[in-house]
């Protein structure tokens, strides 16, 4: 696989990353979520300043925009490159990511990237979905840190793909050693990224003053 098809799968994945869904929503409604809470272009922000409502449909945009974006990248590629094709879900995803939290449009000041990475959860297929889901909702459950949940289902993405990879588990069954050793490097970056965006929220978590979140309320202190 070239390094064109590299290349066009994160550029593809940046221009649907650009769709910052918590902006334009902001803007439909006559406020910019910059003004408020945290100032963070994301769906926890949205969720404690604005409700649920509005929370659960930035999620959705932020979604599926890298679910659509998987989608094109599907419709040009697939076809030639059906093998490796987990490789290049991850390279489109991370194109995704990388235009949520970096929109050049905003002066590169974007969200952290949580719900777009749960577009990839979307499609690697219901065996990521259904265990990271569960691990979510237990630890936001008992926490109510959405930070701490967010942070721990990224690594265990990274460890499900591994695992699943090394044992050539359905998808990654066609896949060659290198791509693999790919895939992981890739994801282990977005791990590394997602960390870095959430350093503030580590070390309030630390300190134990990261703020918490609750479904049926606006805001919690």
């Amino acid at each position: 696989m070239s390094i064109l098809v590299r290349t066009a799968c994160v550029g593809i994945g940046y221009i649907f990353g650009l769709f910052q869904t918590a902006y334009i929503y902001g803007k439909l409604n006559g406020f910019d979520l910059k003004d408020s809470g945290s100032g963070n272009y994301g769906t926890t922000n949205m969720l404690r300043t604005k409700g649920a409502k509005a929370g659960l449909l930035v999620f959705l945009g932020d979604s599926f925009k890298c679910v659509f974006a998987v989608l094109l990248v599907y419709a040009l590629f697939h076809t030639a490159h059906a093998e490796v094709f987990p490789l290049l879900k991850v390279y489109t995803a991370a194109g995704t990511v990388l235009g949520h939290n970096f929109p050049f449009y905003m002066g590169f000041k974007g969200g952290k990237g949580i719900a777009a990475t749960a577009g990839l959860i979307l499609v690697m297929g219901w065996e990521f979905v259904l265990p990271e889901l569960l691990l979510f909702a237990l630890i936001f459950g008992i926490t109510h840190y959405v930070s701490l949940g967010s942070l721990c289902i990224y690594v265990y993405l990274f460890a499900q793909i591994a695992v699943m990879g090394q044992l050539s588990y359905g998808q990654f069954a066609p896949m060659d050693p290198a791509s693999k050793i790919e895939m992981y490097i890739v994801v282990f970056l977005l791990v590394i990224m997602a960390f870095v965006r959430h350093r503030e929220n580590i070390k309030r978590l630390i300190s134990g003053t990261e703020r918490k979140t609750y479904l049926k309320k606006k805001s919690e202190s």
